[in-house]
């Protein structure tokens, strides 16, 4: 049996890859900064969190990760952990970059410190390659707009030093915008689905959004994991774009999802110029034909299917919550 250490595991992305890795056989633990108080809602909702052993893990703090990866003697780790919504960064740039470039960092050396075969997936972002004109690919340069970007960048190329100076089997996965239930609300598509739900069951709120004419590679979560999986399958470590191959802007999104409850979206919300980030990224949309040759995989949901699932999936929850 297969033995996975998930860093990171109480979010979007970690609660998914658990439940495929249960699938798959494995023994999964997963990090929190602190899992004696953590909720690991998430895994709750998704009813494996018995199935999991936990484990207390500072990313930060290199004793911290060398110490839960001697303890926990992973096969695999999966990099999941580190401040990951773009927006926040900008208000908390040093967290953001600590989080993810210097967590990245400690799991790279600490696997070099054991010497131990272990295989490290690292969660990159198609937010590195800024504003595109053509879908992105591996070799497409890095214009990182954002910390958060910036933070991703740097922890990429960590993990390609890492592998080429010490042979280490360590990749990245270049993940675009991938959605699902588990999304906090923070999330622009979360908030824009719920809001929706909530009026169209009686709310009389308005929704408020920044900059609507951006447009995003948008995809499903419980298909991205699956290549993440993947990648550390494969005979070589190698670096892989994950997308669905289009992009959507935020206007088509916010429509799409007020008109599966049948709502005009233009009735009922707001453009609120606060809400624009100091700089943005107008066109986001990646090239993923190097993981369909390879991985064979590709994206089963685009943009309608995510916002379909999503919206089933809130009204279900705000029906359950009636009184």
């Amino acid at each position: 049996m297969k033995k996975a250490l998930i860093c990171g595991i109480s979010g979007q992305d970690g609660a998914f890859l658990a439940q495929l890795l249960l699938a798959e056989g494995y023994q999964v633990v997963g990090s929190s900064r602190d899992a004696q108080i953590s909720s690991f809602g998430n895994l709750v909702r998704l009813k494996i969190l018995d199935k999991i052993e936990v484990e207390s893990v500072a990313i930060t703090d290199f004793r911290s990760v060398l110490q839960a990866i001697i303890k926990v003697k992973p096969d695999e780790i999966y990099n999941l952990a580190g401040q990951s919504s773009v927006g926040l960064s900008f208000q908390q740039p040093v967290e953001t970059l600590e989080s993810i470039s210097v967590g990245t960092l400690n799991l790279l050396e600490a696997i070099r410190f054991t010497g131990k075969p272990i295989k490290l997936y690292n969660a990159c972002s198609g937010d590195c390659f800024g504003d595109i004109v053509d879908a992105a690919g591996e070799h497409t340069p890095f214009r990182p707009r954002s910390p958060y970007a910036v933070a991703k960048a740097a922890a990429f190329w960590e993990v390609a030093n890492y592998r080429e100076a010490y042979n280490i089997f360590a990749c990245s996965g270049i993940l675009f915008n991938h959605e699902s239930p588990l999304r906090p609300a923070r999330f622009v598509t979360k908030k824009i689905v719920a809001a929706a739900c909530r009026i169209t069951t009686g709310s009389q709120e308005k929704l408020q959004l920044g900059n609507i004419a951006i447009q995003r590679d948008w995809g499903w979560a419980p298909d991205y994991v699956k290549a993440m999986w993947l990648m550390l399958q494969q005979k070589y470590p190698d670096d892989f774009v994950i997308a669905t191959g289009e992009s959507h802007s935020l206007e088509e999104f916010v429509g799409t999802a007020f008109l599966q409850v049948g709502l005009d979206w233009r009735e009922h919300v707001i453009k609120d110029p606060g809400l624009f980030r100091p700089t943005e990224i107008a066109i986001s949309r990646g090239n993923p034909s190097k993981a369909r040759k390879i991985l064979k995989w590709q994206a089963k949901h685009k943009m309608k299917e995510v916002i379909t699932l999503m919206v089933e999936d809130e009204l279900r929850t705000l029906k359950r919550h009636e009184p």
